[in-house]
């Protein structure tokens, strides 16, 4: 027997692996955060009921998480969240972490690039995305999912000119998700390109189109995508993983918005 997993029979509250070190065709079994090899911990910090939640508006509810998050002092960068779009006819996803910007009355705001991008090509066949938060520390997670939307160029141009230039020209200059030509022979010096120079190249050639201008218009491929959700789910960790998790879904009938929560919705707990 390996110390490892003699070390997991003598410690109390773990128990032995059986064969996840025996098992050479597993690059990776059973991790438990820095451990190779271990139990999951508990989730603990809180519990969730109904009355913990607004009535009413996932919206409003998001809200307050995440104002609880933002002041929590634990987590980062709230606003963090996994986009997954899926393609048609195919049905192949593809997700990406991206940055929450805007929350209003009709729904969650991202930026990016929708010219040559995969979410782009995607959202071009199936209009339905989804958002995923993970807040650790709070053992909290939250998912959406509904039709996405891009915003009018009046609407990004508010957003974009609040980024840093470099930001700005660089939204111009890359040509996302397009692949890099590494340079020729003897056209770059120290280490062989990988292709990042022909990056550089342009964004050297769109500072020199903007050169002196301090007021740079959004590019009509890139903005804003409102995600206006069909379905918020709001979950709570809990000890031997019997999660807290409640589901507002956006009643069928409902056509017009009200100020705070896009119309009617259910509220449902769920199984975990």
């Amino acid at each position: 027997m390996s110390s490892f997993v003699s070390k997991l029979i003598r410690s109390p509250g773990r128990m032995a692996l059986h064969s996840a070190s025996s098992d050479a065709s597993k690059y990776i079994f059973a991790p438990a955060g820095k451990e190779a090899r271990g139990q999951a911990e508990q989730f603990t910090k809180a519990a969730l009921t109904r009355s913990d939640l607004d009535a009413t508006s996932p919206i409003r509810q998001f809200h307050n998480w995440f104002g609880t998050a933002q002041q929590s002092g634990s987590i980062a960068h709230p606003e963090t969240c996994c986009l997954a779009t899926a393609s048609l006819p195919s049905g192949r996803v593809s997700s990406r972490m991206v940055y929450l910007k805007e929350l209003d009355s009709e729904g969650f705001v991202i930026y990016s690039n929708f010219g040559t991008s995969r979410k782009s090509r995607d959202l071009a066949s199936n209009s339905w995305a989804s958002l995923t938060f993970w807040w650790e520390d709070l053992e909290r997670q939250i998912r959406v999912e509904g039709r996405a939307t891009r915003l009018s160029s009046e609407e990004s141009q508010k957003y974009y000119d609040t980024r840093v230039r470099g930001s700005r020209i660089g939204a111009w200059a890359s040509r996302q998700s397009q692949a890099l030509k590494p340079a020729g022979e003897g056209e770059g010096e120290g280490e062989a390109d990988d292709g990042r120079k022909e990056l550089e190249g342009w964004v050297r050639d769109v500072e020199g189109r903007f050169d002196g201008q301090e007021q740079i218009p959004v590019p009509e491929f890139w903005g804003g995508l409102r995600i206006v959700p069909e379905s918020v789910e709001f979950w709570q960790g809990r000890q031997s993983r019997l999660h807290d998790r409640f589901v507002y879904t956006k009643k069928e009938s409902t056509t017009d918005a009200d100020a705070d929560g896009i119309g009617e919705w259910t509220l449902e707990r769920l199984s975990p």
